[in-house]
């Protein structure tokens, strides 16, 4: 027996908040589940805690303490039982209070000026609602109770309008049980058939597998001989790995774990499993895939890491924590100190967040670079799997530059078959080269039979082979490796020197020489091609070729340019720069014409074919391949 219930309001900012979270804040009502389990799992923590200091609950057995759900499908009842620590009549009053503070005219008026209700709910996230999302599927809640070691429990109903009841009730366990009168169902409103054992077991599956008490369900079942059996089955695994000392798992257990995460049937090629304690404490268990997903680039693809907070899921794909260039990285990340309700737009601006953000890159970068140095073989199959998702990295995260940088991994002109990391690309270095030399280019073959390559092959020169769209642009981004410049071979001036037993000074003479011979046809040339180039000059980079196309050191290459445009960005015409090879029979054969005669339009001819070839060899686009085409058969024709 017990006494009389009383009756009290809600205050009036407390019952227009219920109604938004009841009718309008979430749009996936089955969180109700995830909350009113997570409740019961904090009752068993504090029953069990409390066991170890309090002799009046010294006789506590941890095997006994379990979350029951049972469903009354006569009643429409659902109830969610713990025998955890439970709640006095002030603990209760304090837990209607605790809504009633955050209630605030200031806090109201902001969700009610949200438009929509992704906003409502990323400011209801910055307060708890927790047991009172019951009222998004129940008309009423009746919540009974008894706090371990009293003897009298307490009972609150209230169908989450305007008032609720509250009375002291005899004869109650120790504990707490919520019991949920059910709405009906309704598909529009998003309300699913909470009576159905399936529906209850996804729920559970989804949100509160890793919770470490066992959830219990009442089942029925019909024997083969027609009768009826009941049961009682335990809905969660309780196998949060992330939670165990990596010494007591697995790696069985791992592989296990990963493939129930990411449905990817391969071993991960890197388990990263860490503890962080402190004044923000959490737990991550990440992994490295081996075979990338088809879906890596595609603009809908997500983040790999899920978070929980104390092993009750809170969302998939948190972007909060993982960078996009690390979007395979897949795991789960367990925070302790984080609300349940905690929103995406909370997340990114949380400092704490960003904290646990920085120390797991550095921790996955870390487990990469340790990859390289133990084991090449597979650490050149993950590169190769996801190296042009970190090369992102270089353009997204200037914190983390160096660490990128070491980590990449490319082919060049030393190894046809290898590639190579920049640190070894250094230490192959000639004496007295200081520049880390590169070419950009669609494939390899296209980048390795290119004139720019010419001279940098005929003296010895390493060049990295650059074939990833990606690659046009952190190139940009990167000034220098270890203290050595990046340069593209393709832009600028080079300067390779002169051969090892040619005299410095008749060097210098002979370029000059080369210089005055020519300037009457570079000037020619230039003004002939001013619609396609802004200079042409004489090249220290070909040895074979009659021409070639550079840019400036600053300029856009044509195949960034491409990609601005392909993305509906308007890019100003680049005009490059035209270099002759004055040792090649066309170069000084048009100079001793064009010496000759300037005004033969044969020679302007001449010159749009040299551009053009150029053009073609370096894999560019014609502006008019039909009049190229005119004049290269005409010409052709001339010579039969």
């Amino acid at each position: 027996m017990g006494s009389s219930a009383e009756t009290l309001e809600f205050q009036a900012e407390t019952r227009q908040l219920l109604r938004l979270v009841i009718h309008s804040i979430y749009s996936n009502k089955d969180i109700f589940l995830r909350e009113l389990i997570s409740n019961a799992s904090d009752a068993l923590d504090k029953l069990r805690l409390e066991s170890l200091t309090d002799p009046g609950l010294a006789g506590t057995d941890a095997a006994d303490l379990r979350i029951c759900l049972e469903i009354d499908k006569e009643a429409r009842t659902l109830t969610v039982r713990d025998n955890g620590i439970g709640m006095t009549r002030d603990d209760l009053v304090e837990l209607i209070g605790t809504i009633a503070k955050s209630g605030t005219a200031g806090l109201l008026e902001k969700v009610k000026e949200s438009k929509d209700a992704a906003a409502a709910e990323n400011l209801i996230g910055q307060f708890g609602v927790g047991f009172y999302s019951a009222f998004m599927v129940a008309d009423k809640v009746t919540l009974r109770t008894r706090r371990a070691g009293t003897d009298s429990g307490t009972q609150w109903e209230s169908d989450g309008e305007s008032t609720y009841d509250i009375q002291a009730v005899d004869g109650l366990p120790v504990g707490t049980s919520v019991t949920l009168h059910l709405k009906p169902a309704d598909s529009e409103d998003g309300l699913a058939d909470y009576l159905s054992e399936a529906k209850i077991r996804q729920i559970v599956k989804q949100y509160s597998d890793f919770i470490r008490w066992p959830i219990v369900m009442a089942t029925e079942r019909t024997d083969d001989e027609g009768g009826t059996v009941r049961d009682h089955d335990t809905l969660n695994s309780m196998k949060a790995l992330w939670a165990r000392p990596r010494s007591e798992v697995t790696e069985e257990e791992y592989h296990e774990f990963y493939q129930q995460i990411s449905h990817d049937w391969l071993p991960p090629a890197e388990t990263i499993h860490m503890r962080a304690e402190g004044t923000f404490e959490y737990e991550a268990l990440l992994f490295i895939p081996s075979q990338a997903p088809f879906d890596l680039f595609s603009r809908d693809t997500r983040s790999g890491v899920q978070l929980y907070v104390k092993r009750v899921f809170i969302m998939d794909d948190c972007e909060a924590l993982m960078p996009d260039y690390l979007r395979f990285v897949k795991g789960v990340v367990d925070a302790h100190d984080l609300s349940l309700n905690v929103s995406r737009e909370i997340l990114q601006h949380d400092r704490q967040i960003r904290g646990v953000r920085r120390r797991l890159v550095k921790k996955v970068l870390g487990a990469l670079k340790d990859m390289q140095s133990k084991d090449a073989e597979r650490y050149a199959k993950v590169w190769d799997q996801f190296g042009r998702a970190l090369k992102e990295g270089l353009i997204e995260d200037a914190d983390n530059t160096e660490a990128l940088l070491g980590l990449v991994s490319v082919a060049s002109t030393h190894d046809p078959e290898k590639t190579t990391t920049l640190r070894e690309y250094v230490e192959r270095m000639k004496d007295g080269q200081d520049t880390i030399y590169y070419l950009t280019g669609e494939t390899r073959a296209t980048v390795e039979n290119s004139p720019h390559m010419e001279a940098f092959a005929a003296k010895g020169y390493e060049v990295l082979i650059l074939t990833d769209p990606v690659d046009e642009v952190w190139v940009d981004r990167v000034p220098a490796f270890d203290g050595h410049r990046l340069q593209s071979i393709a832009k600028g001036q080079v300067d390779l020197g002169e051969s090892a037993d040619a005299d410095e000074e008749t060097g210098a003479e002979e370029k000059a020489r080369r210089e005055q011979d020519f300037a009457a046809l570079l000037s020619w040339l230039t003004t002939t091609l001013s619609e396609q180039v802004k200079e042409v000059r004489l090249s220290s980079r070909l040895t074979t070729s009659a021409a070639c196309i550079v840019g400036d050191a600053h300029d856009v290459t044509p195949t960034l340019e491409k990609m601005y445009r392909a993305m509906g960005q308007q890019m100003p015409q680049v005009k490059r720069i035209l270099e002759l090879n004055p040792t090649h029979p066309l170069v000084t054969a048009l100079r001793t014409a064009h010496d000759k005669g300037a005004d033969d339009p044969a020679l302007a001819e001449t010159a749009e074919l040299i551009y053009g070839s150029a053009l073609l060899a370096e894999g560019g686009d014609l502006p008019d391949p039909a009049r190229f085409t005119r004049l290269l058969t005409d010409r052709l024709a001339r010579t039969l």
